[in-house]
Parts: C-alpha cells; sequence; structure tokens
C-alpha cells in the first residue's frame, strides 16, 4: 500500500517546489521585464499575474506586437502547454514578437515558470 501511495505524495510535493523554483527563474530571467502582482502597471512586458487562462494579448494596460494582437483576435488562450512551449523559444512561435528574449533553454525550467504563473495572482 505504502508503494502505491509514494508516487502521489512525491507528485504532491512536487507542485508547491516545482512553483518555488519558477519563481526563481522568473526573478532572474523575466521580472525585469514583467510584474506577477495584480494591478501592478507593465513594464517593458505585460503583466503576468493571472496569464493562465488569459487570452494572448490579454494585459489591456500594455501595447503588444502585431503578431500577439493577431493572437489575441484569434482568441488564443494562455495555459501551461502554450506558456511551456513559448518560453522554449518565443520568437519561434511567434514570428515578428517585440519580445527580446531567447527562451528557457530547459523543460524543467519551463515548467517550472509555468507553474509559478499559475499561483501569480
Amino acid at each position: 500500500m505504502i508503494r502505491l501511495l509514494l508516487p502521489a505524495l512525491l507528485l504532491l510535493a512536487a507542485a508547491p517546489a516545482a512553483a518555488e523554483d519558477g519563481r526563481a527563474v522568473f526573478e532572474a530571467r523575466c521580472a525585469s521585464c514583467h510584474a506577477v502582482v495584480a494591478g501592478a502597471p507593465p513594464g517593458a512586458g505585460p503583466n503576468l499575474a493571472g496569464v493562465v487562462g488569459r487570452r494572448v494579448g490579454g494585459d489591456p494596460g500594455f501595447g503588444y506586437s502585431p503578431v500577439l494582437e493577431a493572437a489575441h483576435e484569434a482568441g488564443r488562450v494562455w495555459d501551461a502547454a502554450l506558456l511551456e512551449r513559448f518560453l522554449a523559444d518565443p520568437e519561434e512561435m511567434f514570428p515578428g514578437l517585440w519580445m527580446g528574449s531567447n527562451g528557457l533553454r530547459t523543460a524543467d525550467e519551463r515548467a517550472a515558470v509555468a507553474a509559478f504563473l499559475r499561483t501569480a495572482w
């Protein structure tokens, strides 16, 4: 019985750790341009508080590149999978993007940042 419960317990324990790891990666790589506090003004990039479940290009206080405006009009919505794909190579996903980033190198970093952004409200 314990052998059956151990994997589930490890997954539950990993979720907060992933978000905390993601916070560290976010602060090192993203926070200079993006806020994650609800109501904070956008910086060089949009405020990402509540980004998961929000339409792409959905911060009303930010002026997006045309490619993100088109994604917004098309009804694309950020979820963890879309965020992880975006974080791998933003320019590949949205050619013409105004964001100056080469993405996050490892799948672990991308998953951790996506986990952190799910908690950022």
